[in-house]
């Protein structure tokens, strides 16, 4: 049985230098950046980069736009996860079912549970949605966004190689949308998708860490194995 510390010592190699380096920075960027943000309630660039916005985006545009908004909230997202759960499930992918469970739970706790609370920022005024409410900083649409479809294309791609390319095109091109809409529909301020993408990010890179450490210990098990049943033989 493996003890704790060469558990953080096989996750911290998966992880590498470069992007563990890559993720501490944007972490402690993102830890202090974020609270004197947070303190400005109405910041004056912020907003009138939502009003320009709204004034280059076209009435059909937006309406396409608040239909994404609504597509990526928490019940459709619900929906999707619990189908690509299901998915991995009858595969037997079970590394990789627990990499989702723990990459889109941990990053749903983390924003709206930690986060979100510590810096109780109020959203935009004037939201498109009457079921825009609640706090701002950082974005759950965002993080949730960056974590769940980045992941999923990682997962699959790793099986299904010919999809890697047209799957994260894909995701690439909706989770711009996603971003793009949130701030349409005044749900977010500018900064709140930063943080969310930021935060996001550092989760993402934390959890395929831990899959090819623990894929990795897999592999040296059944190794292990298979040569103890040869030399028995």
């Amino acid at each position: 049985m493996r003890t704790p510390i060469a558990v953080v010592r096989a996750w911290l190699r998966a992880l590498g230098p470069a992007r563990a380096l890559v993720a501490v920075i944007t972490l402690l960027a993102f830890l202090v950046w974020a609270p004197p943000l947070v303190a400005h309630r109405d910041p004056p660039a912020e907003l009138a980069v939502l009003d320009q916005i709204h004034r280059l985006i076209s009435p059909r545009l937006g309406a396409v736009l608040v239909a994404v908004y609504q597509l990526s909230g928490k019940h459709v997202s619900a929906i999707l996860v619990l189908s690509m759960l299901i998915f991995l499930a009858l595969r037997r992918y079970w590394a990789e079912l627990a990499c989702l469970i723990v990459g889109a739970g941990g990053i749903l706790l983390l924003v709206d549970l930690c986060f979100k609370p510590h810096f109780d920022r109020p959203r935009p005024s004037d939201a498109l949605l009457a079921e825009i409410y609640g706090r701002s900083f950082p974005s759950g649409h965002a993080a949730g966004s960056v974590v769940f479809y980045f992941l999923s294309c990682t997962l699959l791609a790793a099986h299904y190689p010919r999809w890697r390319k047209p799957l994260f095109l894909i995701a690439g091109i909706w989770v711009g949308l996603v971003w793009l809409s949130t701030l349409y529909v005044r749900a977010h301020w500018p900064s709140d998708i930063l943080g969310g993408a930021a935060l996001g990010y550092v989760w993402l890179s934390f959890c395929l860490a831990g899959l090819t450490a623990w894929e990795g210990h897999q592999s040296r098990r059944s190794t292990a194995v298979a040569s103890a049943s040869s030399d028995h033989g």
